[in-house]
Parts: C-alpha cells; sequence; structure tokens
C-alpha cells in the first residue's frame, strides 16, 4: 500500500496512554534565505514574547529563549538559514518530540520551489493489507476523485498545501484549518498527518514547514502558471509552523508504508503567517474537529479532499472524493481506520476527511495511506488520543 505523503499506514486498537502529544518546538526566526535567492533583508518574528532584530551589522539578532533553544541541537541560525538545514546526517536529525525546530528562511518557498515538491506519500505493503482481514470490509469500489469547483476558497473546506523538506528533498502534503476551542475565531491550528511532519521511527522532524491555504485558489493548469505570481500561487500567503504536535504512536511506529504508525498517522500544526497580524481563521475560516471516532457503519458518507500530486495529478489542482467508509485494520492490536474508495494520490496525504454532522461539516479523519494502484484511501480514527493531543496543542501554543 502506499501512504498519501510520498513514500504511510495502520490502525489503532486499545488507546493506551502512551499514544498523547508529542510537541515540539519551533523557533519563529525570520532568517535571510541567502542560499534560495531570498531577501537580503531579515524580518522579524515573534517567539516567546521576544522580538526578532537587526544589529548594526545586519545580522539578525536572535531573542535569548530562541537563540538558547538552538544552541542546544548545536545550531547555529546563520549557518541553518545558509542551508546548515540540509544535513540530515542521522545522529543530527532531531526525532524527540520536544526536539522540533523550525526557524522561518524568509522566501524559501517561492512558487517555483513550490512546484517541485515531491508527493509525500505512504504506501501499504501486500502483507500488511492482508494482516487480520477479519475486522476489515471488503475493499471498496474505487471512486474518481472529481476536481473543486473554483475559486476554492468559495466551495471548498478551509483546505491548503503543506510544503516540507526532507532527506529526499521538497515533499508535499495537504492540510486543513481546524477551530482552536481556546481561542474562538483567531485559530492558527492546521491539521494534516503524522507523516507530513515527522519520518516515524527510522527519522526525525521535517524542516521548513509551511502550510499555503488555498493553494492556486483559481486551479490554474502548468502552463497558465508558468508566470504566476506569488499570490496567485498562494493568495492568502505562506504560513510557517512555529509549533508542531503528532501522536507518540506515529513517532515511535511510523515507517515508510506507515507501519504501526498508521493508526496515530495525525498531527496539529500552530502556524503564523510571514506577513500580516491575522489569524488563519480570520483569513480563510476553520472547521471543528469531531472525536467521537464513529464507527464506519454509523456514517453514510465521508468526504475527502486535497491535492494529489503523483501521475495522473500533477498536484496544482484540489479534488475529492465522497464515498461511504468502510472498515480497514492492520492489527487487533491497532485501532481500526476508516477507509474509502478514491483515486487520489500522493501529495492528498494530510487532506481532511469531512462529514455534514447536525448540519454542520466536521472534520473527522485525514489521509494516511493507499495501494499502489490508487483505488482508495485510508484515514485514522480520530478519539481520545487525538482529542488530547489537540486540546494540548490549543491550550499550550494555541495564544502564541
Amino acid at each position: 500500500m502506499r501512504s498519501t505523503r510520498r513514500p504511510a499506514a495502520p490502525r489503532p486498537g486499545p488507546r493506551t496512554r502512551t499514544f498523547l502529544t508529542s510537541t515540539g518546538l519551533v523557533a519563529a526566526l525570520a532568517l535571510t534565505a541567502a542560499a534560495c535567492g531570498g531577501s537580503a533583508e531579515d524580518t522579524a518574528g515573534d517567539k516567546l514574547g521576544a522580538t526578532t532584530s537587526q544589529a548594526a551589522d545586519g545580522k539578525v539578532k536572535i531573542p535569548a529563549g530562541i537563540a538558547d533553544k538552538l544552541k542546544e541541537h548545536g545550531i547555529d541560525a546563520d549557518d541553518w538559514a545558509a542551508g546548515g538545514w540540509k544535513d540530515w546526517d542521522k545522529d543530527k536529525w532531531l526525532s524527540e518530540a520536544e526536539d522540533f525546530v523550525n526557524p522561518v528562511i524568509e522566501g524559501l518557498w517561492k512558487p517555483e520551489r513550490m512546484q517541485s515538491a515531491k508527493e509525500a506519500d505512504k504506501t501499504v505493503s501486500t502483507k500488511d493489507a492482508a494482516a487480520d482481514q477479519g475486522v476489515s470490509d471488503p475493499e471498496p469500489t474505487p471512486v474518481e476523485a472529481t476536481a473543486e469547483k473554483t475559486p476554492y476558497h468559495q466551495n471548498a473546506a478551509p483546505v491548503g498545501k503543506i510544503f516540507f523538506d526532507s532527506p529526499d528533498g521538497p515533499m508535499v502534503c495537504s492540510g486543513t484549518v481546524v477551530k482552536d476551542v481556546n481561542h474562538p475565531g483567531k485559530s492558527n491550528l492546521v491539521w494534516t498527518a503524522g507523516h507530513c511532519v515527522h519520518a516515524g521511527g527510522s527519522g526525525g522532524w521535517y524542516r521548513n514547514i509551511a502550510f499555503v491555504p488555498a493553494y492556486n485558489d483559481l486551479g490554474k493548469s502548468e502552463a497558465q502558471l508558468g508566470n504566476a505570481t506569488a499570490s496567485e500561487i498562494a493568495p492568502y500567503g505562506n504560513w510557517w509552523a512555529d509549533w508542531a504536535s503528532t501522536s507518540n504512536g506515529w513517532i515511535q511506529g511510523g515507517s515508510e508504508t506507515g507501519g504501526a504508525g498508521a493508526a496515530y498517522d495525525y498531527a496539529v500544526l500552530h502556524v503564523k503567517p510571514e506577513s500580516g497580524s491575522k489569524s488563519l481563521e480570520e483569513t480563510t475560516g476553520a472547521l471543528d474537529v469531531d472525536f467521537s471516532a464513529p464507527s464506519a457503519s454509523e456514517v453514510a458518507t465521508m468526504g475527502a479532499w486535497g491535492y494529489p500530486a503523483a501521475p495522473p495529478y500533477n498536484g496544482l489542482q484540489m479534488f475529492k472524493c465522497l464515498d461511504q467508509p468502510g472498515r480497514f485494520s492492520l492489527s487487533t492490536s491497532l485501532p481500526t481506520m476508516y477507509r474509502i474508495g478514491c483515486t487520489m494520490t500522493g501529495g492528498s496525504s494530510g487532506g481532511g476527511w469531512f462529514r455534514v454532522l447536525n448540519g454542520e461539516t466536521t472534520l473527522v479523519s485525514n489521509t494516511s495511506i493507499g495501494p499502489t494502484d490508487n483505488t482508495w484511501l485510508a484515514g485514522p480514527q480520530l478519539g481520545q488520543d487525538a482529542e488530547t493531543l489537540y486540546e494540548n496543542m490549543s491550550k499550550t501554543y494555541g495564544g502564541q
């Protein structure tokens, strides 16, 4: 099976305290993207109540709290911005929950670099897929993904693309703006898949993570985007993750094919705009998250939205699939996942799954894994562990 990042995974069973929030600190620094053709100007970023300023020699003056955090990991801010982040040495690839460091490199995610990003795909192996068929429903009939109407901001939920750097180069996933229960009307939270922020058991946190809501809002073709401006590609700007949380279940059990972490393959980002002061929710709107983890039989229809990037798609347009969900289990010891028929490919990973509940559209899952022939998608149930992760993120970082 494949995952929807680029090279993602299984389903949970018993909910244990082990799978609680794994949160990482992202230093919100604005650093010069010298190696990426970025602006020579360093913009101020704020974190922990401190602001970044420029010294007389033009270099970034880093707030003490952030400087200490970077120094803890042997990271020099200037070296990092100049390309030091490309060092993926196993011993230096930060992995633990508290290790997430994501300094903003202003101008890094230019339109051409975004278009070069590869799909983050998680495929499931035949062996994994065959495990415990007794609690998996029959494989669904493929549902052809349909293009969302444009402009996306008027016709779809607040979905966008997530860009990040991995040892294999620039990668792309999908994500959804969700409400922040502790900061009503002013959420800066984005829901996505764990494998879009962390490599799982074999690696660590990805870098330069940024969210672009309503990417290519008018759904223009590759030819039409040949000379596109940044505002055409990113109508609401780039939003850098300054905090990220994923489950310990993903960090410990996630693998290139999802592995035992697939059932816990979800994550929450707290983001800030490269410029401006409005919250993400004020800019794009946001959805509630339903953590009741309803059984598949209780839901008539679920829909998955995202930006598939692997052929026959190219990652430029938003697509959706609607289907009645079934159950999918990789192990009796893991929670059962939802599964729907869908032809979306890698790049749709992390995209939200929605259903209408009491007249309201709510997020109930996210795309995690799928088979190599791209006939269906599976996503984790969002129960108590996911809700704990979300609440911890909201209480601790939502107001930052």
